[in-house]
């Protein structure tokens, strides 16, 4: 799901946007902002960070610099790491 919304973006950035000319209050471009947050976080997460960011560019807002946020792990998504780096370290001292 990720691909076909990023092509969806391009698609915009392409077409539409040249037209509307710089009209986003923020740095990068909302555009841009999707295609990075899809891109890093994930069909969901990305929808949900640019849905926010789009409703947040209005006239009353300030703009200025916002990037996309990194990319957290969770808790068991380490341990999971760290479980297999210990079992391939095991592995290899008993091959």
């Amino acid at each position: 799901m990720k691909y076909p919304l990023l092509l969806l973006i391009k698609l915009y950035q392409w077409t539409i946007s040249p037209l509307l000319g710089p009209v986003c209050r923020y740095y990068p471009s909302c555009s841009h902002y999707g295609y990075g947050a899809i891109d890093r976080h994930g069909a969901i997460k990305g929808t949900a960070l640019t849905a926010w960011r789009v409703l947040r560019c209005n006239p009353w807002s300030p703009g200025g610099v916002d990037h996309v946020p990194p990319r957290k792990h969770p808790v068991w998504h380490e341990r999971l790491r760290h479980r297999r780096r210990h079992r391939a370290h095991t592995n290899a001292l008993g091959a």
